[in-house]
């Protein structure tokens, strides 16, 4: 049952909004290291920084 008090427009400001050419619609979790998150915090975009990695290695891998 929908908030009476709630605001609609407010569901749309939060949705995520992207301009990939691919949706970033899965997720996935992965343990690291406690230095490994203390050094990816560090980033301006730790997310970003970590998908940029993995495709760098993905890409690489396809070279082979």
């Amino acid at each position: 049952m929908p908030n009476p008090k709630g605001n609609p427009e407010s569901i749309e400001q939060h949705k995520f909004k992207s301009d990939r050419d691919e949706s970033l619609t899965e997720r996935m979790n992965l343990r690291i290291t406690k230095g490994m998150k203390e050094e990816l915090l560090t980033k301006d975009n730790p997310p970003e920084f970590c998908r940029e990695a993995i495709q760098e290695k993905l890409d690489r891998d396809k070279q082979k």
